[in-house]
């Protein structure tokens, strides 16, 4: 009698890893309505969930907590407003994935 194979927790895929949103706004030194703000704007998007629970607490990637930083440090030092801070942020990362794709010059 051959019987179903065990899934052990070492099987599994690993959980991915995400914070809610009072864990994200104390890593990104901001409020929780300013993270709120930043999601409407789109400079970032919850997790979803695999499966619906519905009381099931937002959850981001913890790597947004240094663009939500970002974006509100040029909304305080340069004065823009959520679009313009977002808007920035996009930009400087979409720059900095151009120049990681260039070639490396060895007469630096």
């Amino acid at each position: 009698m051959s019987k179903d194979p065990v899934t052990r927790p070492s099987d599994r895929d690993p959980p991915e890893e995400s914070v809610q949103l009072t864990v994200l706004a104390r890593m990104a030194g901001v409020q929780t309505v300013h993270v709120r703000r930043y999601v409407e704007f789109g400079l970032l998007e919850p997790k979803r969930p695999r499966r619906t629970a519905p009381a099931a607490p937002v959850r981001f990637d913890p790597t947004s907590a240094a663009r939500v930083a970002r974006a509100e440090r040029l909304r305080r030092d340069l004065n823009l407003n959520y679009s313009g801070a977002v808007l920035v942020v996009e930009l400087l990362d979409r720059i900095s994935e151009l120049e990681a794709r260039l070639p490396r010059s060895h007469a630096d």
